[in-house]
């Protein structure tokens, strides 16, 4: 064995030997006792080549020994010599290493300041960026101007990356001279205001490191941060989101102090003391303090909580975390149960993520308002058997404030399951859960105290003694129905060991001694003989059971009592000799008794309050949730807490932007040149007609005239007659509901494209004040207006208005002029919309009132021409307020439409009373189809969700033609335009009558005249598409009917069919 042992360490002297080169392992984990000059000299010599393969190789080399943890701090020299290379990649490697190295070596970092300097002027964004972070690396006061001067330069770089290296660069030069703050400042203030998502969240970051109280440079970002807080990086996201927190509680009033004066109200007026003093000076009261107002929600408040929900979807459990924790601190107590399904996905996460998680759950499951939230995800915090014991102990506190009368059964029987781990603190903690439930719920004290008996016999030494403690915490709440439970107790005491629960089992013994008074005094003398052996709590226990038991029955325990205290006084713990004097003086004999000794039964016996087990997590809601100081429950350094709300609602413009808008220069100079409107007007169709008729130029001119119309109607309104002005009432609230829903970017646009195109829209009747000179200029300014190609111009003998679009908005003196108008093909000029046949007064329900809370509401078709838009179905809503007091703000909130689909929303009822009711009217596009229009209806303080389906025969409108026409379109109809159906008709509606008024009540359809006798005809339109719809009913002499529907529209001819049959066979 020896000589191959030999052999084998020759071999591989030799095989060393044989390579010329030196002993250096190349591998990461190779070469550990190697010696370091010799790895560092090569990296030398490959850093000194002139080949940037070799530098690049060194450096990809010496970066990995910087990831690795290991210390290359004595190649700064020979690295800092490479930042002037040529080679992009090897200057990004050296720029690395400089970051990591240039606060340790300072001198050497400095030398090189002017290449950093040249850096910063480098056409690569990336090298810009990593000259600014080496810069801000260098720790010496002396480079300070500099660097404030390449900071400066760096925020109005082209790069957003540039500008971001610039914004982490911000703390770096404040904590090296914070003489400095005034001009970072309002290098913050610059990019703030950048619109780059790249650069907001290190904008903000910079923010809250040094002004976090300057709140004025948030005010004309704010809705910029909002809109772009979905784009940002999610680090980003995490500071914004804190940041627009504390931003919230300082600028909108709390919403939900409506729920907070509710409950002030009902604890003031429940003293009845102080109600009778209060109404002597009530009447002083209401002349000093106004009214308050109802609560309304700023817009911008209801900005950032509508675009921070979306990011409840995030894969970042910290953005999640943060969104939870602005939903909880400054949205209304109805919406933050948005938060808790997001937050029981992260319980999917890793065991670190789960914990912090759960820790903010068991705060907001403590508060009584928010804890139902949780309540549907109640299986989500079952213990799993992968669980570490943190995790276990959070998911039983949740479990434990989850309890309620409902779920407590079968969280009692999870908790059965837990008792049986092997986990002895799980066990402990699962045994104090059910003590908590037992004495918040009071339907099963007694279930849970008769369970927690039933562990006194099991086998786990553990169970048995936290059942004991347990079960003492809850006689102490009705002890006189359970002698028979502290008998049993008492003769545990000689088999547990477990010190808290033999205290507890003295301390009940002597407690309640009256109701066992033949056991207490054997149990003492037990105790005594075992007095030395016991711990320090059960001394002290043995103590008090002495002294109480020697008040109530000093014949058998006052020798026993006199032996224990003889015992405690000599014993080694200072506080037992301490309890046991002063013990003696109460308990001694009848002839020595001092002052003491006569209250001795007031104070040991003395009545004692039930404990309270309250959840450790109660007082955490005083911390920021998802903080640092909430996880450790004490303040951590650099916590500021949130502000409180503001009483009075500060001022909200000041969030307000002017954006300078190009064409209002160009209007504004055309308006001085041209006063005229008649003026304006004629050259506007001239130059029109002169140049070329593209898009652009007649856009331009419509909005233009839009413009100074709308102008020089504001400054002509004295002298408009009283038609003028009520076409214009409808207009101005349509634009003021614009402007207060300006936080939706797509409400907003929407509305201005109505009111553009509404405006124009008044001007085609020619005006009376022209002269009759000029006829055919006007008629051809109506037409290019108009552009219109299928209309027939020459049976136009008046000037058509323009078909307006799905989100006109039309006033009620035009909808009764439209009600006739057709627009169809030219072909189709005899056919011509008329008056409905018949309309429904019966109403569907929208909003039950027990679903409302009281806020009822039903709609029914009208069948009219819709005030808003013709190709909308018109909806009349009756708002119905069945309880006593008014409900506020009554108006439409999210719209959930089918894609096409378009629903014009009523004004906001500001107040309906108690008892009243209300109608008004909306518009709804269904775009030819069945499918509901799903949308929220709102009040102050609630939403719920309704939803309108309309009848296929309310998708229609009457319109008139004759005979020979219903032919002639009823041929093109054909094929699978075309379905039919047999129906049997009783004999006593077999008449022309019935008929007529069964059809007209199903579908929004006109008969048609017929030539032939049984022979039934009857036309329609769709109000969306204007698409043609014939109805033939054809009765035979055995009261049959053959029904044929044409229509392009194949479902809807399908549907009607069926229904058109039901409502025939009808007897």
């Amino acid at each position: 064995m020896s000589n191959g042992g030999g052999s084998y360490n020759a071999q591989n002297d030799s095989r060393a030997g044989s390579t010329g080169e030196p002993d250096i392992g190349t591998e990461p984990t190779g070469g550990f006792f190697s010696a370091d000059y010799k790895k560092h000299d090569d990296l030398k010599q490959m850093l000194d080549s002139n080949k940037d393969n070799l530098k690049l190789e060194a450096m990809k080399r010496i970066v990995g020994m910087v990831a690795k943890g290991k210390d290359a701090s004595d190649l700064f020299a020979a690295v800092v010599k490479n930042v002037v290379s040529k080679n992009i990649e090897v200057k990004k490697l050296v720029y690395v290493y400089l970051v990591r190295y240039a606060e340790e070596q300072q001198d050497l970092a400095l030398l090189s300041i002017a290449t950093f300097q040249r850096a910063l002027k480098d056409p690569n964004q990336l090298i810009r960026a990593s000259a600014l972070r080496v810069l801000s690396s260098i720790r010496v006061p002396v480079i300070v101007p500099i660097m404030m001067l390449a900071l400066k330069d760096s925020v109005v770089d082209m790069s957003p990356y540039v500008r971001k290296t610039a914004a982490h660069a911000i703390p770096k030069l404040y904590s090296l001279d914070p003489e400095q703050k005034d001009q970072l400042i309002q290098v913050i203030e610059k990019l703030l205001a950048d619109k780059t998502t790249l650069v907001v969240g290190s904008a903000v970051m910079a923010f809250e490191e040094l002004c976090p109280d300057r709140i004025d440079l948030i005010h004309k970002n704010y809705r910029k941060l909002c809109n772009l807080l979905v784009d940002v990086e999610e680090w980003g996201q995490v500071v914004i989101i804190n940041m627009l927190t504390r931003y919230a509680r300082t600028q909108f009033l709390d919403p939900n102090q409506q729920d907070a004066v509710a409950d002030d109200d009902k604890n003031f007026y429940g003293d009845e003391d102080e109600k009778d003093s209060e109404e002597e000076e009530d009447d002083d009261e209401k002349e000093k303090t106004p009214p308050k107002k109802p609560y309304m929600m700023d817009p911008d408040h209801r900005l950032l909580l509508r675009n921070t929900k979306p990011l409840l979807q995030s894969r970042n459990a910290a953005v999640v975390m943060a969104v939870a924790q602005l939903y909880h601190h400054i949205a209304p107590k109805s919406e933050v149960g948005l938060v808790a399904k997001a937050l029981v996905r992260l319980l999917r996460s890793h065991r670190e993520i789960q914990h912090v998680v759960l820790s903010n759950v068991a705060t907001l499951t403590t508060i009584r308002k928010v804890r139902g939230m949780f309540e549907p995800y109640l299986k989500s915090f079952f213990v799993r058997p992968s669980d570490p014991i943190h995790v276990r102990t959070l998911k039983l506190e949740i479990l434990t404030n989850l309890a309620t009368e409902t779920s407590i059964s079968t969280i009692l029987r999870e908790f059965q399951t837990y008792v049986t781990s092997s986990d002895k603190d799980f066990v402990a903690a699962t045994i104090q859960a059910i003590g908590r439930c037992a004495s918040s719920i009071s339907e099963v004290t007694e279930t849970c105290l008769n369970g927690l008996v039933g562990l006194l016999s099991n086998r786990n030494e553990y169970v048995v003694a936290e059942s004991v403690v347990v079960i003492k915490k809850l006689l102490q709440m009705q002890p006189d129905s359970h002698s028979e439970i502290i008998q049993h107790m008492a003769k545990l005491a000689d088999s547990i060991t477990v010190p808290m629960a033999r205290a507890s089992i003295l301390w009940m013994v002597g407690e309640y001694s009256d109701r066992v008074p033949k056991i207490a005094p054997d149990l003492l003398r037990k105790m005594a003989k075992n007095f030395i052996n016991e711990e320090d709590i059960v001394k002290l226990q043995i103590l008090n059971l002495a002294a109480k038991l020697c008040i109530t029955n000093p014949k058998q325990t006052k020798l026993l009592c006199q032996y224990v205290l003889n015992l405690a006084k000599y014993d080694q713990n200072y506080d037992i000799r301490d309890r046991a004097r002063f013990i003696r003086q109460l308990v001694s004999p009848a002839g020595e008794k001092g002052a003491l000794g006569k209250h001795a039964k007031k104070i040991f016996l003395a009545s004692k309050p039930a404990p309270v087990l309250d959840s450790s997590f109660k007082d955490r809601d005083q911390w920021q949730l998802g903080s640092l100081s909430h996880m450790i429950n004490q303040r951590a350094s650099g916590y500021s807490p949130l502000p409180d709300y503001p009483e009075t609602a500060p001022d909200p413009t000041v969030r307000n932007v002017e954006v300078p808008m190009p064409w209002a220069e160009k209007t504004h100079k055309k308006k001085a040149g041209k006063p005229k409107k008649e003026a304006f007007y004629s050259d506007e169709e001239e130059e029109s007609e002169s140049e070329s008729d593209s898009e652009e130029s007649s856009s331009s001119s419509s909005e233009s005239g839009s413009e100074s119309e709308s102008d020089d109607d504001s400054k002509s309104e004295s002298g408009s007659d009283k038609e003028k002005k009520s076409d214009e009432e409808p207009e101005s609230s349509s634009s003021s509901s614009s402007e207060s829903e300006s936080s939706s970017e797509s409400e907003s646009e929407s509305e201005s494209e109505s009111e553009t195109d509404t405006k124009p829209q008044k001007k085609t009747p020619p005006p009376k004040t022209k002269s009759s000179a000029k006829p055919k200029k006007e008629a051809k300014q109506e037409v290019s207006l108009l552009d219109l190609d299928d209309i027939d111009m020459s049976n136009t003998s008046a000037p058509v208005p323009a078909p307006a679009s799905a989100l006109d908005v039309l006033s009620p003196s035009l909808a009764s002029d439209l009600q006739g108008l057709s627009i169809n093909d030219k072909k189709d000029t005899a056919i011509s919309v008329t008056t409905p046949m018949f309309v429904s007064t019966t109403s569907h329900e929208l909003l039950h009132r027990m679903t409302g809370e009281g806020l009822a509401a039903n709609y029914r078709f009208t069948r009219g021409t819709c005030i808003y838009s013709t190709s909308m179905v018109p909806v009349e809503v009756t708002f119905t307020n069945h309880t006593d007091s008014p409900v506020c703000n009554i108006r439409i909130g999210d719209k959930k439409l089918q894609a096409g689909m378009t629903l014009q929303e009523f004004p906001e009822i500001p107040s309906l009373p108690g008892g009243g009711s209300m109608s008004v009217s909306i518009g709804i596009d269904f775009k030819d189809t069945i499918q509901p229009a799903n949308f929220q209806i709102c009040t102050q303080d609630r939403k719920y969700n309704v939803s309108i389906k309309p009848p296929v025969g309310e998708l229609f409108q009457a319109v008139t033609m004759s005979e020979a026409d219903f032919t002639a379109q009823q041929s093109k109809l054909t094929g699978m335009n075309e379905n039919s159906g047999k129906v049997s008709i009783p004999s006593q509606h077999n008449n022309s009558k019935t008929i007529t008024a069964r059809m007209s009540e199903l579908a929004n359809v006109a008969p048609v005249s017929s030539s032939q006798d049984g022979l039934y005809r009857f036309a329609g339109k769709t109000v969306s598409g204007g698409t043609l719809l014939l109805v033939t009913v054809k009765v035979g002499e055995d009261n049959s009917a053959n029904i044929t529907v044409n229509c392009e529209l194949m479902a809807i001819c399908s549907m009607l069919v069926k229904e058109v049959k039901q409502k025939m066979s009808q007897a």
